[in-house]
């Protein structure tokens, strides 16, 4: 009997870095001078089916994705970066951009979607979900 089409599995990473931004948005207080954030990127890989040795995604896999995140980012200003370009560096534009980093390492997994959930600070929080192909 093959799995309940309900059923949900879930495989979670996540890494602490430190990067720097400032937000380019009119009147952002202070928040619009450079500042450093200990950031919680977390990894989220979801499915309805394993593949055939009992894996959603293979966590060295999702360590490794994190691993090139930390490279890129950590120490950085957000606001330099080529990808950022044009972009208030928001948590949620950053989430995005993560996994627009990160998606293409998992094609052939057989998660269907992922999620990308960035914490700024201890209590906030955004996140970025797509479908994977």
């Amino acid at each position: 009997m093959g799995p309940d089409t309900h059923d949900t599995y879930r495989v979670a990473v996540e890494r602490d870095l430190i990067a720097q931004h400032s937000l380019t948005v009119p009147d952002p207080g202070p928040e619009g001078t450079v500042h450093s954030h200990h950031f919680t990127v977390t990894l989220v890989l979801t499915g309805p089916e394993l593949n055939e040795y009992g894996y959603l995604a293979d966590i060295d896999a999702v360590h490794a994705a994190l691993d090139d995140i930390e490279e890129r980012y950590t120490d950085g200003l957000l606001n330099d970066l080529p990808e950022f370009d044009g972009l208030n560096p928001s948590v949620e534009h950053f989430a995005r951009l993560i996994g627009d980093r990160v998606a293409p390492r998992f094609e052939d997994a057989p998660a269907t979607t992922l999620t990308v959930r960035v914490h700024e600070d201890e209590a906030a929080w955004a996140s970025h979900e797509r479908t994977l192909d």
